[in-house]
This record gives structure tokens, C-alpha cells and sequence, in this order.
């Protein structure tokens, strides 16, 4: 994978202690005002907005029924406070199982408190405390493979922005005999494409949202680390010029599973 586009500089929001931190504080402020369910990430882009839109476009064009339908199961990683699966479940056609998931079991409580006091018991609202990059058994049942969405919402910018590094721990059915190379340690931006792969059905949808990679580093992110997951489409964001260069402050890039 090119150097230019995994070398971002190291930030604290790429650590757990910083979103630990994160949770326990917006617990706090939700238990003093229940109407503080903190920070929505990307709102000043709308990104919520323009992937249930997304969403609901699929569903009504239903390109892959077998997917994408209103049973379709969908799960968003680093769900947070688990504002997107809320807005998901309030304004959208979807009535299948949600399920978030983050590595911080801060954000699993928070994600549940606001839970509880908005959708009650709704059993198909699910918060699961796992880490995907760390899971040494990703390979078999203990990671869930028969969602039809994965939403990720600025979780693989946060990836990036970590200097962890992990074992290359895959298990490739069509190639038992791995190299030498997939034993060294690697970035959690190198392995993330092989799990995504992993942990995706036939046909199934990935939906990366990302404020540090444009569009083309997205693509070649996922193309480098596996043949499998093919650009879909995209979602268009208010474009900007600055210095007679266009951009937009976000991208979000939908990839499908051959």
C-alpha cells in the first residue's frame, strides 16, 4: 500500500483511552440531561442525513433485493453514542436487526442508556462491545458474517490515525499455505480490508464515511488489500474550491462484496 496514503500522522483520537474518556463524559452529561446524547460525528456535513438517504434509495431501487430489502440487517462499527442506527430505525424504511459495535465498552453503555430511554425494550437494536482488529478468533463464529450493511462512519479514520500495530492473523481458505509476509505486524488501515472481506457476504455492502481520505484513497485502500470488494457507488457532499482546487470536506464511498 502506498506510503502517501496510510502515513497519517499518529493522534490521540486514534487511541481507546481517548473515546473511554470520550463516553464516560457524555454518559455523565446524559444522566444530568437526558436530552445531551453528545456529539454527532460529521453533522456539520450532514453525513447522517445523506447515508439514510443513501439507504433509502437503495431500498427503492432494490439493485440487489437479496441485500438490500426492508428486513436487511445492518451493522455500524464504532457506533459511538449510536446516533446513526437511532436515525436509521426513526427515518427510514428499514425494519431488520441493527447492531452496533465499538471497542469501547464506555460507548456500548452510553449507546444503551440513550437506548432505553428512546426505543425501550426494541430487541432489534443491539450494542455489542468488540474490537474487530483485535478479535483472535475473527475468522470463525465469534464474528457475525450475515449482515447485509456495514456502516463505518469516521471509524477507519480513527484506525488510521493509531499507531497499534497487529497480527496478521488470516486464515484464507482458498490459500492455506500463507507466506512468510503475513506473519509481520501490520497497521490497522492494512488489515481492516481483509476483515471487512471476512466478515462480508456475497453481495453484501460496505459504506466507509471518512473526513481524512478523499474518494481515490479510499478505493485504493480497499483495492490494495483485497480483490473482492469492488467500488459500488458514492454519495455526493457540497463541493467546495479553494485555490482553484475542488473538494468536499467528507467522502463516502460504497464498496460490494463479489
Amino acid at each position: 500500500m502506498g506510503e502517501d496514503t496510510i502515513n497519517l500522522n499518529h493522534s490521540k483520537l486514534g487511541t481507546q483511552e481517548y473515546w473511554d474518556d470520550l463516553y464516560k463524559l457524555e454518559t455523565k452529561n446524559f444522566e444530568e440531561n437526558e436530552q445531551d446524547i453528545g456529539e454527532c460525528w460529521f453533522n456539520d456535513s450532514d453525513a447522517e442525513y445523506k447515508i439514510i438517504g443513501f439507504l433509502n434509495t437503495c431500498l427503492e431501487e432494490q439493485e440487489f433485493v437479496e441485500t438490500i430489502n426492508e428486513s436487511s440487517t445492518i451493522i455500524d462499527l464504532g457506533t459511538g453514542n449510536g446516533s446513526l442506527l437511532f436515525e436509521i430505525r426513526k427515518n427510514s424504511d428499514f425494519k431488520g436487526k441493527l447492531v452496533g459495535f465499538d471497542y469501547s465498552q464506555f460507548s456500548i453503555d452510553f449507546a444503551n442508556k440513550i437506548k432505553e430511554k428512546n426505543f425501550g425494550d426494541d430487541k432489534d437494536i443491539e450494542f455489542k462491545h468488540l474490537d474487530i482488529l483485535n478479535n483472535k478468533n475473527w475468522y470463525n463464529t465469534d464474528i457475525p458474517k450475515d449482515y447485509d450493511i456495514i456502516l463505518d462512519k469516521g471509524t477507519l479514520d480513527a484506525i488510521a490515525l493509531s499507531d497499534n500495530l497487529y497480527e496478521n492473523d488470516f486464515r484464507d481458505n482458498e490459500n492455506e499455505n500463507e507466506n512468510e509476509n503475513n506473519k509481520k505486524l501490520l497497521k490497522g488501515i492494512e488489515i481492516y480490508p481483509k476483515i471487512m472481506e471476512k466478515i462480508m457476504k456475497k453481495n453484501s455492502i460496505l459504506l466507509i464515511t471518512s473526513c481524512n481520505f478523499n474518494f481515490n484513497e479510499l478505493k485504493l485502500i480497499i483495492s490494495q488489500s483485497t480483490k473482492k470488494l469492488k467500488y459500488w457507488k458514492r454519495i455526493d457532499y457540497p463541493v467546495f474550491e479553494f485555490g482553484g482546487v475542488k473538494g468536499s470536506t467528507i467522502c463516502s464511498i460504497a464498496f460490494i462484496k463479489e
